[in-house]
């Protein structure tokens, strides 16, 4: 009787644990090896280098988990130390990254499928990318990683770099930073797999993810606006394990990138040794401008927070910067990032001989058809093509305008030059665009 007991009193444990275990086993949870605290987003290997001292000091003292995004695999870099280019080239830049990051310890490294696009204007290299299917990537990853912090590029046109591909890391990071938390964006990836140890899969069963904080860098080459915008970290601290300067343990990381190695020991030295900048985006816990990244943040997830999306003009007659300076300046609304857009002005380059395009647009919101002058006022003997006229806008259309820019031929190298144009609808004036201009070459296709 004893041993009839005991023998229904086990198999219905083993019933019990085994209704349980089927029970966890319908709702497994996401893959922990990927789970990070900071997922940093990149246009190319070797754009981490901007924060690696602060990344390698999180990883050693605080044992943060950090993996990176790279938007591109860096096809269409220069090579310093060997003939390959192209595909081949962007094979050995992805091995370049892996035993860079690996060096400071960061193993996961994701490659999007973006191509390397040499130039200055994000909305080139958001065509190139394919806009919308690199952003269904990085949302995925978002939710593969489920990152606290993202650190990318700043969304803004500069004085600097001002590559495109930085410029659509930061842009495609921001849009996945408002998205990945929304279950009807790529509703794909968060449908729960109908047999995931069938090979006839069906859903990716991912879980939404929204991140808290995300910040930027950038490779402006003038930083007088960006004090107080974010908190900053000196590189002089010292390894506990390695005994060095982070600013050294960065500098040996980037040696690493040997093809694009064209620093030199002083460049490099100044480079690795300034502290690094972060410029604050938005923070969905709370916390101050200034204070550190972590700030605010805890181990609880956090629900999705809506952006304030797009909102459609007032009806009037407008003139405004086209291409990618009217792209950002709905961009910075949409994704609640207001303050990027006013740290700089905008601005653009042009080296002496060069051309500098200008796109302005001129909006008509209202119900009726205008007419509209415009007229330009450039530096002295600084020529526009083609001049200032009357244009014939419909009602609710636009009309672009590309102008091409000629800079005096005695332009002092260096110098900043204000360009304005002005316009003028039924005899009143419309609106003025300025922008301030840098008569330095960028090396970069505008």
């Amino acid at each position: 009787m004893r041993y009839r007991v005991f023998v229904t009193f086990l198999f219905t444990c083993i019933a019990i644990f085994s209704s349980h275990a089927q029970q966890a086993e319908a709702n497994p949870q996401p893959d922990a090896r990927y789970k990070v605290d900071i997922l940093i987003v990149v246009g190319h290997p070797d754009d981490d280098s901007e924060v690696t001292a602060y990344v390698a000091k999180l990883i050693e003292e605080q044992h943060k988990v950090v993996a990176v995004v790279y938007g591109t695999r860096g096809n269409s870099g220069g090579n310093a130390v060997g003939p390959e280019q192209s595909k081949a080239l962007s094979d050995i830049r992805e091995m370049e990254a892996r035993h860079s990051l690996a060096s400071y310890g960061i193993t996961n490294a994701w490659f999007m499928h973006g191509p390397d696009t040499p130039g200055g204007d994000v909305l080139h290299s958001l065509e190139t990318w394919g806009h919308g299917q690199a952003l269904e990537e990085m949302v995925r990853l978002f939710r593969i990683t489920r990152p606290e912090v993202i650190l990318t590029w700043m969304p803004n046109y500069v004085v600097g770099e001002n590559h495109d591909d930085h410029q659509a890391a930061g842009v495609i990071a921001t849009e996945a930073f408002d998205l990945a938390a929304n279950p009807l964006a790529f509703p794909e990836q968060v449908e729960a797999p109908r047999n995931r140890f069938s090979i006839n899969n069906y859903g990716e069963g991912l879980r939404p993810w929204q991140p808290k904080k995300i910040y930027y860098f950038t490779d402006a080459n003038h930083f007088e606006f960006l004090k107080g915008k974010g908190p900053q970290y000196p590189t002089s601290d010292i390894s506990p394990s390695r005994k060095i300067p982070y600013s050294r343990l960065a500098a040996e990381a980037w040696g690493y990138y040997k093809t694009q190695n064209d620093f030199t020991d002083a460049q490099l030295k100044e480079f690795t040794e300034m502290p690094v900048s972060f410029i604050f985006g938005k923070s969905l816990v709370g916390g101050t401008t200034t204070g550190d990244v972590f700030e605010g943040i805890t181990a609880s997830p956090i629900a999705y927070v809506r952006p304030r999306g797009y909102e459609p003009p007032q009806p009037n007659v407008d003139l405004e910067l086209g291409g990618p300076w009217a792209f950002y300046r709905a961009f910075w609304k949409a994704h609640n990032i207001d303050q990027i857009g006013i740290l700089y002005s905008p601005e653009a380059q042009v080296g002496p001989g060069e051309t500098l395009w200008v796109p302005l647009i001129i909006r008509n919101d209202t119900d009726t058809a205008k007419q509209v002058a415009l007229r330009s006022r450039l530096p002295q003997d600084w020529k526009q093509l083609p001049d200032a006229s009357v244009y014939a806008v419909a009602a609710h259309d636009s009309y672009s305008i590309q102008l091409k820019i000629s800079p005096a031929v005695s332009a002092e190298k260096g110098s900043w030059q204000n360009l304005n144009w002005d316009a003028e609808s039924d005899g009143k004036k419309i609106g003025t665009v300025s922008l301030r201009v840098k008569v330095e070459s960028n090396g970069l296709p505008q």
